[in-house]
């Protein structure tokens, strides 16, 4: 297997479907995502407190207590953003070995996150970004707000280990990461040997995947701490994070609808 263990060169905001059509994924560093999307990192980051109000994810398999998250779907077509009835999340265990083939209901997103400008800014950029890739046409978007924790030690991104999600895009924002060793991102082609390993830090980074070319996971994270490093605000011992916002976007319908 051929890997890559640098930083992921960074695409330019004028190329990034070219850089999307290249080699399945890209990366853009928050200020590129901003500028595109007509976002501001300011407004985004008012976001932040709403991943400390993240109920409990209660269909973890393994029994693990590190993941924390809301869910809620959307329709963008073009630059219409309608949110649609709370529905259960669901993938086919051919996408999901570990939790695929269940209904799963998590809390929906909060009106104070998803009725605010940026959020229906951000959804129509991506719509846009992946109508350029794909074709113009309706998304049917579901959103889901992350925290991985270490309060028991380890926390897993991916408990269900590399996947596809079964969707035509999928984003996914690195919102803060704190305390925390690991969670690095690996992504694979997925009909190939050749992959690229590299870990998101800055809040707002932005991953972006073509969920039919390629693979992808995040390593497990482990508290700062051990060795005289500190963890979350600088307390040796604390319990670690890593918050992310992931969006995917699919065509004709909503996992579960059309199969």
């Amino acid at each position: 297997m051929t890997t890559s263990f640098s930083a992921p060169a960074l695409a330019h905001p004028n190329q990034l479907d070219a850089t999307m059509q290249a080699q399945g994924y890209a990366v853009l560093d928050p200020n590129s995502f901003a500028q595109l999307a007509g976002v501001d990192l300011a407004q985004l980051n008012d976001f932040k407190p709403q991943w400390n109000l993240l109920p409990p994810d209660t269909y973890l398999k393994d029994g693990g207590r590190y993941r924390r998250r809301r869910h809620s779907c959307f329709v963008v077509d073009g630059g219409q953003v309608k949110q649609v009835a709370h529905r259960p999340h669901w993938q086919p265990v051919e996408y999901n070995a570990l939790h695929g083939g269940m209904q799963r209901w998590f809390e929906p997103m909060q009106p104070a996150m998803v009725e605010q400008a940026a959020w229906q800014q951000l959804l129509v950029w991506l719509g846009r970004v992946a109508s350029q890739h794909k074709s113009p046409q309706p998304w049917f978007v579901e959103a889901h707000q992350f925290r991985i924790d270490t309060t028991d030690g380890i926390g897993r991104p991916t408990p269900e280990g590399a996947h596809r999600d079964g969707v035509d895009l999928v984003a996914v924002f690195m919102v803060e990461r704190a305390g925390i060793k690991g969670g690095e991102t690996r992504v694979f082609d997925a009909a190939g040997p050749n992959g690229q390993r590299f870990t998101l830090t800055q809040s707002w980074s932005l991953l972006l995947l073509d969920d039919a070319r390629v693979i992808h996971e995040s390593t497990p994270i482990q508290p700062r701490g051990a060795a005289g490093e500190a963890g979350v605000a600088g307390v040796a011992g604390v319990a670690g994070r890593r918050d992310t916002l992931v969006v995917t976007l699919r065509s004709g319908g909503f996992q579960g609808e059309t199969g």
